[in-house]
């Protein structure tokens, strides 16, 4: 008789194969559809332990009516869940902070190169019969420009490493980071509003906080210049995605390349759609290797933490990045 028993989402993120050989022989490991609060609730009764996907979310509703000892989150934010009531319930909370920091960095330049060069609304023009370079907006030359980074956090700091070789200046605004760490990584440190005053363009890398929520917004896209280049690859609602829009219309910015959205996926965005605009699935996190590392440190910190163990991946609630 297995001692544990743990729920995994049923999103394709996930390999139950791969998490059961991680969790061992005392664990029961089913898959459920845990979409929303009642799927959880009905999924989860009597279990030990969640393994949750981005699309999973978890209130204090539902940590107070299980009786969980651990909620594993496959990804690196935990905006989905409750932290603070899973704290006050004595439920540990799990996730995978570094599984993907290559592949994030990596897709964060990729959409600001192909956003700034304008490769997809080229793409579609030679795909409807057309073949000219000048036909659609304005490219602007990377060398020589500057780069904002919202947040500063391990991803931030490999993307960084990647701007490098361009020739750009670099800045970031991160209030839990210190202009030394920054200048380790040949980045200046700004405040916020300093910072989108300076750069030619603006990535976003933030986690999604009340603090964050909607701060790429007008204020911001006024303050950019009409070339700038805004990137989102953090979380969805950090920009908000009607004030985007609005800028792009009166031509406050120049284009923007977005792997987030406020709602995943979207029914009636904004941005969506647009020539000036690149959209991708949430897909930034993603290679086979990704996958491979999401799926067995996850197992291992949720079977680590249903033995009393402290994982690496264990979330501080007091942390103030939450």
């Amino acid at each position: 008789m297995p001692e544990f028993e743990v729920v995994a989402s049923d999103d394709p993120m996930l390999d139950p194969k791969g998490l059961r050989a991680v969790l061992g022989t005392d664990t029961d490991l089913s898959v459920a559809d845990l979409r929303s609060t009642d799927a959880l609730v009905a999924a989860c009764e009597g279990a030990d332990a969640v393994v949750t996907d981005v699309s999973t979310p978890v209130p204090r509703e539902a940590i107070e009516r299980l009786s969980l000892s651990v909620i594993g989150r496959a990804g690196v934010g935990v905006d989905n869940i409750d932290v603070a009531a899973a704290a006050e319930a004595d439920v540990t909370v799990v996730h995978v902070p570094d599984y993907c920091t290559d592949e994030v960095a990596t897709h964060s330049l990729t959409l600001l190169l192909s956003t700034l060069r304008g490769v997809a609304s080229y793409d579609r023009q030679v795909a409807g019969g057309g073949w000219g370079w000048e036909d659609g907006r304005a490219v602007h030359r990377l060398h020589g420009s500057s780069v904002g980074i919202v947040s500063f956090g391990p991803i931030a700091r490999r993307f960084a490493g990647l701007l490098s070789g361009f020739d750009v200046d670099v800045l970031a605004s991160d209030p839990f980071v210190d202009a030394e760490t920054m200048a380790d990584h040949g980045v200046t440190k700004r405040s916020y509003e300093a910072m989108v005053d300076e750069v030619d363009h603006l990535v976003s890398l933030a986690p999604l906080t009340p603090e964050t929520r909607g701060m790429v917004g007008a204020e911001t896209f006024a303050a950019l210049p009409e070339h700038a280049v805004v990137v989102n690859t953090g979380r969805g609602g950090v920009v908000d995605e009607a004030a985007l829009a609005e800028a792009l219309d009166a031509g406050e910015i120049g284009a923007a390349g977005l792997d987030v959205l406020d709602e995943e996926p979207p029914h009636d965005s904004p941005v969506v759609g647009r020539d000036d605009v690149i959209v991708t699935p949430h897909a930034g996190w993603y290679s086979v290797q990704a996958r491979d590392e999401l799926n067995r440190d996850v197992g291992q910190y949720v079977a680590e933490a249903l033995r009393g163990e402290r994982p690496e991946g264990w979330i501080d609630p007091s942390a103030e990045w939450l």
